[in-house]
């Protein structure tokens, strides 16, 4: 099972992709961008930290229930996530590969040093007091549209361990998924009879390589996503609608069987 951000829009977190796969906000921060500009990290901790209260208090949906409840019952080996959100475990789903990272906790790149998220919120709220950005809307992945002048006045601190610089302990885009994490992944497509692909456009390389592994191995592909994917062409089966709805109404089939 592979999922994506469409498993997590009727929890309040905006997808980054329209129908026919394009982005919808421009692209987010690069991973190399983050490590060298100072400019880069204050615009993305601002707009972070403003909008992590959305991801906090988001909850699992019907989707992320379903899926929960087919891992229990058997019909799930392995869930591979490209959320950040950890709404999946949230749910009661255990056996979850967090592809990109768990926007939850943070770590430093220079101690290597891991902080909770919790606890780095108030790392920022110390450093920034009585900052009180007005958020204009929200982007995926916590992310907040602010005023220049808000993200402007805000101070990034720095390792509360070493000094160092502070980034979440998520995969950004140009940035290498784990090998580790990779490995398990594909692991448990080769171990799997097929592969079911939801709410995910698969435009990034990082989750349609599994796609494509399971077409190699001549197992079938079920795409269960509203509008254009990547591995379309890969698929046996392609259902547009609702996640949520679909998945519900198999756990309640599979249930009665």
């Amino acid at each position: 099972m592979l999922g994506g951000a469409g498993v997590s829009t009727a929890s309040g977190i905006p997808d980054y992709r329209d129908k026919d796969g394009k982005w919808k906000n421009a692209q987010p921060v690069q991973y190399g961008d983050f490590v060298g500009k100072a400019s880069t990290r204050q615009r993305y901790w601002a707009r972070s930290y403003a909008g992590w209260k959305r991801i906090a208090t988001a909850a699992p949906n019907k989707a992320h229930r379903a899926l929960a409840s087919l891992e229990r019952r058997g019909h799930i080996d392995t869930l591979i996530t490209q959320n950040v959100d950890c709404l999946h475990q949230r749910a009661g789903s255990e056996r979850v590969v967090d592809l990109h990272g768990r926007l939850d906790r943070v770590v430093c790149l220079d101690c290597q040093a891991p902080l909770s998220r919790d606890r780095w919120q108030r790392e920022l709220a110390t450093a920034n007091p009585g900052w009180d950005a007005s958020v204009d809307y929200y982007k995926p992945d916590g992310d907040a549209q602010l005023s220049e002048s808000d993200i402007d006045l805000f101070a990034v601190p720095d390792c509360p361990v070493c000094g160092g610089t502070v980034k979440p302990d998520v995969v950004f885009f140009g940035e290498n998924v784990p090998k580790d994490r990779v490995r398990e992944a594909m692991d448990s497509i080769e171990r799997t009879p097929a592969l079911v692909v939801i709410g995910s456009s698969l435009m990034v390389f990082s989750g349609f390589r599994f796609a494509r592994r399971a077409s190699e191995l001549g197992k079938p592909i079920c795409i269960l996503n509203h509008g254009k994917t990547r591995a379309d062409d890969l698929a046996t089966l392609k259902i547009e609608n609702d996640c949520g709805q679909v998945l519900s109404e198999l756990d309640s089939d599979l249930s009665n069987a």
